[in-house]
């Protein structure tokens, strides 16, 4: 069973930072799955915020948060991260965090990620 728990969102002023946290655990091991970010606004779809491969070695973006928003992970602590600089208002969204198939490519669909966690809250306020 594969569990994945975001954490780190909140309220912040456009023009500042948040990072997000993402904690994953299970089986195969963490280091194994690709790892992405999505986000939902409200009346919105699921879109593609970022995305990174298992070996941490190539890292994908969206065209909107590309040179604001970086992806890393830390398989030794079986987590990634998304840092947030230069938040704007459109940023407003819940983020969730998913993992891929193990060995998998990373991917901007989300019919790729097999394990989805619950969603964090971010807002930025104008």
């Amino acid at each position: 069973q594969v569990q994945v728990v975001e954490s780190g969102g909140g309220l912040v002023q456009a023009g500042g930072s948040l990072r997000l946290s993402c904690a994953a655990s299970g089986r195969p091991a963490f280091s194994t799955w690709p790892m992405g970010w999505f986000r939902q606004a409200p009346g919105n779809e699921r879109e593609f915020v970022a995305a990174i491969r298992w070996s941490a070695d190539n890292t994908d973006y969206a065209d909107s948060v590309k040179g604001r928003f970086t992806i890393s992970r830390d398989n030794a602590k079986n987590t990634v991260y998304l840092q947030m600089n230069s938040l704007r208002p459109d940023d407003t969204a819940v983020y969730y965090c998913a993992a891929g198939r193990p060995f998998g490519a990373k991917s901007r669909s989300p019919d790729e990620y097999a394990y989805w966690g619950q969603g964090t809250q971010v807002t930025v306020s104008s």
